[in-house]
Protein backbone atom coordinates (compact mmCIF):
# COMPACT_ATOMS: atom_id res chain seq x y z
CA UNK A 1 0.00 0.00 0.00
CA UNK A 2 1.12 3.54 -1.42
CA UNK A 3 1.30 6.52 1.22
CA UNK A 4 0.92 9.75 -0.03
CA UNK A 5 1.16 12.78 1.67
CA UNK A 6 -0.12 16.46 0.97
CA UNK A 7 2.34 17.65 -1.18
CA UNK A 8 2.81 21.68 -0.88
CA UNK A 9 1.55 23.89 -3.55
CA UNK A 10 2.21 27.30 -5.28
CA UNK A 11 -0.91 29.69 -4.73
CA UNK A 12 -1.48 31.71 -8.17
CA UNK A 13 -3.05 34.69 -8.21
CA UNK A 14 -4.80 36.31 -11.39
CA UNK A 15 -4.51 39.96 -11.45
CA UNK A 16 -8.18 40.97 -10.91
CA UNK A 17 -7.76 38.99 -7.23
CA UNK A 18 -4.70 40.45 -6.84
CA UNK A 19 -6.49 43.97 -6.38
CA UNK A 20 -9.18 42.75 -4.48
CA UNK A 21 -6.90 41.53 -1.75
CA UNK A 22 -5.60 45.06 -1.83
CA UNK A 23 -9.35 46.44 -1.74
CA UNK A 24 -9.49 43.89 1.72
CA UNK A 25 -6.40 45.68 2.88
CA UNK A 26 -5.13 42.13 3.02
CA UNK A 27 -1.87 43.28 0.95
CA UNK A 28 -0.59 46.21 2.54
CA UNK A 29 3.11 47.29 0.30
CA UNK A 30 1.35 46.52 -2.76
CA UNK A 31 2.86 49.33 -4.48
CA UNK A 32 6.58 47.76 -4.14
CA UNK A 33 5.50 44.75 -6.12
CA UNK A 34 3.99 43.63 -9.58
CA UNK A 35 2.18 40.40 -10.45
CA UNK A 36 4.08 37.88 -13.00
CA UNK A 37 2.95 34.43 -12.93
CA UNK A 38 0.53 34.84 -10.57
CA UNK A 39 2.99 35.79 -8.25
CA UNK A 40 3.84 38.73 -6.43
CA UNK A 41 7.38 40.15 -7.37
CA UNK A 42 8.84 42.79 -4.88
CA UNK A 43 9.93 45.28 -6.95
CA UNK A 44 13.90 46.47 -6.53
CA UNK A 45 14.93 49.91 -5.02
CA UNK A 46 15.20 52.64 -7.63
CA UNK A 47 18.84 54.48 -7.66
CA UNK A 48 19.53 57.89 -8.43
CA UNK A 49 21.13 56.68 -12.21
CA UNK A 50 17.84 54.81 -12.58
CA UNK A 51 15.65 57.34 -12.15
CA UNK A 52 17.34 60.02 -13.60
CA UNK A 53 17.83 57.62 -17.58
CA UNK A 54 13.67 57.40 -16.97
CA UNK A 55 13.21 61.02 -16.37
CA UNK A 56 15.46 61.35 -19.30
CA UNK A 57 13.45 58.73 -21.37
CA UNK A 58 10.55 60.10 -20.62
CA UNK A 59 11.29 63.52 -21.50
CA UNK A 60 12.89 62.82 -25.07
CA UNK A 61 9.69 60.34 -26.17
CA UNK A 62 7.09 63.04 -24.69
CA UNK A 63 9.28 65.57 -27.18
CA UNK A 64 9.66 63.38 -29.68
CA UNK A 65 6.89 61.12 -30.76
CA UNK A 66 3.44 62.40 -32.34
CA UNK A 67 0.19 63.32 -29.72
CA UNK A 68 -1.67 59.88 -30.75
CA UNK A 69 1.28 58.17 -28.30
CA UNK A 70 1.14 58.13 -24.55
CA UNK A 71 3.64 57.86 -22.47
CA UNK A 72 3.27 55.56 -19.47
CA UNK A 73 5.92 55.89 -16.56
CA UNK A 74 6.39 52.87 -14.58
CA UNK A 75 2.71 52.12 -14.45
CA UNK A 76 1.17 48.86 -14.40
CA UNK A 77 0.45 46.99 -18.39
CA UNK A 78 -2.40 44.17 -18.02
CA UNK A 79 -0.47 41.46 -20.42
CA UNK A 80 -2.77 38.60 -19.29
CA UNK A 81 -4.93 37.49 -15.98
CA UNK A 82 -2.02 36.14 -14.22
CA UNK A 83 0.80 38.67 -15.55
CA UNK A 84 0.75 42.37 -14.85
CA UNK A 85 4.55 44.03 -14.75
CA UNK A 86 5.04 47.65 -14.19
CA UNK A 87 7.59 48.61 -16.49
CA UNK A 88 9.79 51.71 -17.14
CA UNK A 89 7.87 53.20 -20.20
CA UNK A 90 5.45 51.92 -22.04
CA UNK A 91 4.23 53.77 -25.15
CA UNK A 92 0.85 53.33 -26.18
CA UNK A 93 -1.46 54.42 -29.43
CA UNK A 94 -4.09 56.12 -28.37
CA UNK A 95 -5.81 55.31 -31.31
CA UNK A 96 -6.44 52.29 -29.94
CA UNK A 97 -6.27 53.14 -26.42
CA UNK A 98 -8.61 54.90 -24.28
CA UNK A 99 -6.46 55.33 -20.91
CA UNK A 100 -9.21 54.69 -19.08
CA UNK A 101 -7.59 51.45 -17.27
CA UNK A 102 -3.88 49.64 -17.91
CA UNK A 103 -3.21 49.26 -21.44
CA UNK A 104 -3.19 45.86 -23.29
CA UNK A 105 -0.85 44.16 -25.63
CA UNK A 106 -2.39 45.01 -28.80
CA UNK A 107 -2.68 48.78 -27.81
CA UNK A 108 1.17 48.72 -26.56
CA UNK A 109 3.68 49.89 -29.15
CA UNK A 110 7.14 49.94 -27.38
CA UNK A 111 8.59 48.81 -23.44
CA UNK A 112 11.73 50.53 -22.01
CA UNK A 113 12.85 48.61 -18.91
CA UNK A 114 16.13 50.45 -17.35
CA UNK A 115 18.23 47.85 -15.78
CA UNK A 116 20.80 47.66 -13.55
CA UNK A 117 20.75 45.50 -10.64
CA UNK A 118 17.39 43.67 -12.75
CA UNK A 119 19.24 43.08 -15.78
CA UNK A 120 19.34 39.47 -15.32
CA UNK A 121 15.43 39.46 -14.39
CA UNK A 122 14.44 41.93 -17.21
CA UNK A 123 16.24 39.46 -19.74
CA UNK A 124 15.51 36.13 -18.33
CA UNK A 125 11.75 36.46 -17.29
CA UNK A 126 9.92 40.01 -18.49
CA UNK A 127 11.63 40.15 -21.77
CA UNK A 128 9.87 36.51 -22.97
CA UNK A 129 6.44 37.94 -21.01
CA UNK A 130 6.41 40.56 -23.58
CA UNK A 131 7.41 38.22 -26.67
CA UNK A 132 4.55 36.13 -25.57
CA UNK A 133 2.64 39.07 -25.87
CA UNK A 134 3.23 40.25 -28.80
CA UNK A 135 4.58 43.53 -27.89
CA UNK A 136 5.99 44.29 -31.13
CA UNK A 137 9.61 46.27 -29.43
CA UNK A 138 11.14 46.18 -25.92
CA UNK A 139 14.37 48.47 -25.19
CA UNK A 140 16.37 47.28 -22.58
CA UNK A 141 18.60 50.13 -21.16
CA UNK A 142 21.61 48.32 -19.72
CA UNK A 143 23.01 50.84 -17.24
CA UNK A 144 25.53 48.04 -16.22
CA UNK A 145 27.81 48.05 -19.62
CA UNK A 146 26.22 50.81 -21.51
CA UNK A 147 24.42 49.76 -23.87
CA UNK A 148 20.72 49.63 -25.40
CA UNK A 149 19.25 46.52 -26.69
CA UNK A 150 16.66 47.00 -28.64
CA UNK A 151 14.12 43.41 -29.29
CA UNK A 152 11.89 43.07 -32.31
CA UNK A 153 9.89 41.04 -34.17
CA UNK A 154 8.17 38.57 -31.44
CA UNK A 155 7.47 35.33 -32.89
CA UNK A 156 6.27 32.50 -30.62
CA UNK A 157 7.80 33.85 -27.69
CA UNK A 158 11.25 35.07 -28.48
CA UNK A 159 12.14 38.42 -30.45
CA UNK A 160 13.46 37.53 -33.66
CA UNK A 161 15.68 40.50 -33.53
CA UNK A 162 18.25 41.64 -31.05
CA UNK A 163 19.93 44.83 -31.50
CA UNK A 164 23.04 46.59 -29.79
CA UNK A 165 23.41 50.04 -29.74
CA UNK A 166 26.25 51.80 -27.74
CA UNK A 167 27.76 55.05 -27.29
CA UNK A 168 28.13 57.20 -30.31
CA UNK A 169 25.08 55.25 -32.01
CA UNK A 170 21.64 56.09 -33.07
CA UNK A 171 18.65 54.09 -32.05
CA UNK A 172 16.31 52.89 -34.30
CA UNK A 173 12.62 52.11 -33.30
CA UNK A 174 10.64 49.91 -36.06
CA UNK A 175 7.26 51.04 -34.41
CA UNK A 176 8.56 54.69 -34.55
CA UNK A 177 9.60 54.96 -38.29
CA UNK A 178 10.39 58.86 -37.78
CA UNK A 179 12.37 58.64 -34.44
CA UNK A 180 15.91 58.30 -33.48
CA UNK A 181 17.92 58.83 -30.64
CA UNK A 182 21.51 59.12 -29.28
CA UNK A 183 22.90 56.53 -27.06
CA UNK A 184 24.22 59.19 -25.21
CA UNK A 185 21.36 61.19 -24.67
CA UNK A 186 20.19 58.45 -23.67
CA UNK A 187 22.89 57.25 -21.36
CA UNK A 188 23.55 60.97 -20.19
Amino acid sequence: MMNFQPQPRRLRFSVDEYYKMIELGMLKDYEKAEIIDGELIQKMTIGDRHAATVNNLNRLFIKNVSDDILVSVQNPLRLSDFDEPEPDIVLADLTKYDGKRHPRPAETLLIVEVSDSTLKYDRDTKLSLYAEAEIPEVWIVNLKNDIIEVHQQPNVGIYQIASIYKTGDLVKSSVLPHFTIEVDKILG
